[in-house]
Formats: C-alpha cells, structure tokens, sequence
C-alpha cells in the first residue's frame, strides 16, 4: 500500500474476471449500442427483485428522470403541473429534479433521525389536497417501513414512488426496496452494490408505465414498442415505424457492454449482501459502547450501503475534527448524501415547499457523515474507525 492509498476506503470493486471477460466479448461483438445483453440484464434484474419489468438506463439519475416523466405522462394517472409531491429532506439531488423539471412541486418533510428516511408521522401530517404522491427514499441501504409506507398512500389515495438507488437488496416485511410502488429506481455507479461503471434500472408491475419508459428511454419514439402496446400502435410499415415520435423523450440508454457487465454481477447479488449485512454487524457491536455517535437504525434488513455516523455529546458540532482525524487516518468519508438538501444554493430555482424547521436534517447536515461498507470483511477498517472517533472523542 503506497501512502496514497486509503486505509479504509469509501468504496472498491466488486469485479473479477467474469467481468473484464464480460467487457472482452462485448469489444469483439462490435455491438456496443443497447441491445440484447441489456434485454437479458433487465429481464434478470426484474426477476430476481420479483418485478414484472425492467428498464435499464444510463444512470440511476435518469432512471429518476424516466420514472417520474412516465407517472406524469401516463393519461391514467392523475399527477400534473402544480400537484405536490411529499419528498425526504435528506437525499441526493436527482430525487427532486425531475419532480421540479414537470412541474410538480416537492413538498420537504424531515427524516426520522435514527433511520435517516422520511419521518411517516410527518409524511403523513404533511398531506395536503393537492398532494398527489410521494417519492420516498431508502436512505443508505435501509428500506422504510413499506407496510405502513403503503397504508399511507392508500388511504390517502397517492401514488409511490421509491428512489432505491443505494439500497439494492434491502427488504422490509417481505418487501423488497424497490418493488413497493408503481416505480422504483436502482443506480449501478461504481460505488454502489453492483457496478455497471455507469447506470440504472427502473422496476414496475405496471405494462403500460413500462411500455412509456422504453419510449422515453429512447427519443419518445415507438421503435421499441411490441406492435399491440399501450402507448400508441404501430402503423405496420415497418419503415414509418421506425422514426415514429409519440411521447417527449429523451436519448438515455445503456451501452451493451453495461448490460454485459450487469448479468456478470447480478450474480453475485446474494454473496454481497451478505457480505455487507456481515460486515454491519460487527460495527453494531464495535461502536456499541461508543456515545459520541448515533448510529443508522434498521428498518427490516438493510444491505448497509455505508455506515453513518451522527456525532453527539463530547463530538456535537466537531464534524470537521472528526474529518481531517479520518484523513490522517486515511479514512474516506462523505457527508451523508446530500445533508439537509434545502440548504443548497440551487433552492432558488426550485419550486419547492419548505417547512419552517427541519430539526433532523440539520443535525445531519452539521453532525453527520458516513464511511464505507464493502462486500469481503473490513474488521480492520471497522476498528480503525472506531479508534479514530474514540480518540477525537477523548480530545
């Protein structure tokens, strides 16, 4: 290990040979647009989460993109211009964008400081006669609790939406993430569960919104659509149908060689996972005794995306200390996502409702972080961690 290299990094690869050979055949094919390795990916990918469909794209902030514009744009579904969407005050950016991009406006509600996902007693109080729906995040690898999740919206009559793309695996009551609502959303960066170097997937039940997101994946047109389908016929002439326009879409697709890099490592899905949940529980009990934190508390069975860390008593408000003694340590650590997402300067061109306080999202904003998780075993990593906060603790 030269001194450039972390001691305990933020993420690693989960690739082996199958993958680079993966790669090979693919550059030998010299079919590197969409085709069928990403069918077969998708098709996978839906079933092994027990999905009906999936659709793969370029990354999971355009699956973000995709699913929300097909919920908008499908005529059985009553989401327009000006309804409110209820939306977690902690997450990454592209789960508001695209509500804001078709005109619909989030509506922030504060996360539950133990699970980090949306508080559902706020949800719930937040509810209002033009909200519509809600896109609910499962934060850092920790599902939310989807039976009353989905009580909520149904008594309320609401649409759900999930924005999963950090916690690939993770399960509640029998639920995967991912599969609760009419949509949910998977990201395979490299720093996720599984890496497709760049990528997303978005899963649904529903054929008519799956049939909308293969023509918003590519251009809005009908070329990707069975003859018979929900969107809009096909002429038979197989020229016309090719360049046929039907819905206002956008270009992005997967490169083959993501789907080729896909079915290599939806394989190995059961093994990093478990690796993960193995590595959370060894940190449960590592950091067990240590106050100066407030660890994440699962909901069902998370599959550990990282391990955050809110700093509490001896630690309030000395995040920076804690940072630069991680990089002494060679620690990688990030913010967790995005902090309180209303605080960001982009807020000003975002139409968005606000609420007063958000007492939770500020202590994570100010107190909080989050270090890796990785499939192998990172006892080491763990203990240096813990150290390391032990000792600023003392300080």
């Amino acid at each position: 290990m030269t001194s450039a290299e972390p001691a305990y990094p933020l993420a690693t690869t989960t690739w082996d040979d199958a993958e680079y050979e993966a790669i090979r055949r693919v550059t030998e094919s010299g079919r590197f647009t969409m085709g069928p390795l990403v069918r077969e990916f998708e098709a996978g990918f839906a079933a092994h989460f027990g999905a009906k469909y999936g659709v793969m794209v370029n990354s999971g902030s355009s699956a973000n993109l995709i699913a929300v514009a097909a919920a908008v744009l499908d005529p059985r579904i009553d989401l327009n211009r000006g309804d409110e969407v209820l939306v977690p005050a902690v997450s990454w950016p592209t789960t508001y964008y695209p509500l804001t991009q078709y005109g619909l406006r989030p509506r922030f509600v504060d996360i539950d400081l133990d699970t980090l996902n949306v508080d559902l007693d706020l949800l719930e109080e937040a509810i209002g006669p033009k909200t519509k729906a809600v896109f609910a995040v499962n934060l850092l690898g920790n599902p939310n609790d989807f039976t009353r999740l989905k009580d909520i919206c149904r008594r309320h009559g609401l649409i759900l939406m999930e924005d999963n793309c950090e916690s690939l695996g993770a399960v509640s009551d029998g639920i995967n993430a991912g599969t609760a609502g009419l949509v949910g959303t998977f990201s395979s960066f490299f720093s996720h569960h599984i890496a497709t170097m760049e990528g997303g997937v978005i899963l649904t039940d529903d054929e008519q919104i799956y049939q909308e997101m293969l023509s918003l994946r590519s251009h809005g047109w009908t070329r990707d659509l069975p003859n018979e389908n929900h969107v809009h016929d096909k002429t038979g002439n197989t020229w016309d149908d090719l360049f046929r326009f039907v819905l206002p879409g956008y270009n992005v697709r997967p490169l083959e060689m993501e789907g080729a890099l896909g079915i290599e490592q939806l394989k190995k899905i059961p093994s990093l996972i478990a690796g993960r949940r193995e590595n959370a529980a060894y940190f449960a009990e590592r950091f067990a005794d240590i106050s100066a934190v407030r660890l994440q508390k699962e909901t069902g069975e998370s599959s550990w995306f990282g391990f955050s860390l809110v700093l509490e008593g001896p630690l309030a408000g000395r995040r920076s200390d804690l940072v630069n003694a991680f990089a002494e340590a060679r620690i990688e650590s990030r913010p967790i996502v995005a902090g309180n997402f209303t605080r960001n300067p982009v807020m000003a061109h975002l139409d968005a409702i606000v609420p007063d306080a958000l007492p939770a999202a500020d202590k994570v904003h100010s107190d909080g972080l989050f270090v890796g998780n990785h499939h192998y075993p990172v006892r080491d990593g763990i203990d240096l961690v813990a150290e390391t906060v032990e000792r600023v603790a003392r300080s």
